[in-house]
C-alpha cells in the first residue's frame, strides 16, 4: 500500500502554467511506475501522464507538448508542470502508482485525495 499526497492545484487563466506534486510513502518508490490521471464533473477518470521506474515518459495526446511528467526519487515525488493551460484541462487532479516498473504492469488501486485544477479568465 501507499499514501499518495497530490498539491499545486488553483487557479490560473487560459495560457498560464501550474506545477503539481505527489508524495508518496509507505513504499520503495523508485522501482514503480507513476502517473497523473484527472476526472472533470461528469467524466471518467482519464489518464493524463506516467513516466516509468527508469523515467521514460508517455502523455495523453491532449496534452503533449503543454505537460511534462518527471520525478525525483530522492524526495519520493512526482511532478506535473503543465503549460498553456486550456479550459478544458480544469479538473481533479490525481496521482497514481502503477502495479509495477511501468503501467503495463496495470494501475494500482491507491489514490490521493486530488488538487482541484481551474482555468479560467
Amino acid at each position: 500500500q501507499v499514501q499518495l499526497v497530490e498539491s499545486g492545484g488553483g487557479l490560473v487563466q487560459p495560457g498560464g502554467s501550474l506545477r503539481l506534486s505527489c508524495a508518496a510513502s509507505g513504499s520503495i518508490f523508485s522501482i514503480y511506475g507513476m502517473g497523473w490521471f484527472r476526472q472533470a464533473p461528469g467524466k471518467q477518470r482519464e489518464l493524463v501522464a506516467t513516466i516509468t521506474s527508469v523515467g521514460t515518459t508517455n502523455y495523453a495526446d491532449s496534452v503533449k507538448g503543454r505537460f511534462t511528467i518527471s520525478r525525483d526519487n530522492a524526495k519520493n515525488t512526482v511532478y506535473l508542470q503543465m503549460n498553456s493551460l486550456k479550459p478544458e484541462d480544469a479538473a481533479v487532479y490525481y496521482c497514481n502508482r502503477a502495479r509495477g516498473a511501468s503501467y503495463a504492469f496495470g494501475r494500482g488501486d491507491d489514490w490521493g485525495q486530488g488538487t482541484q485544477v481551474t482555468v479560467s479568465s
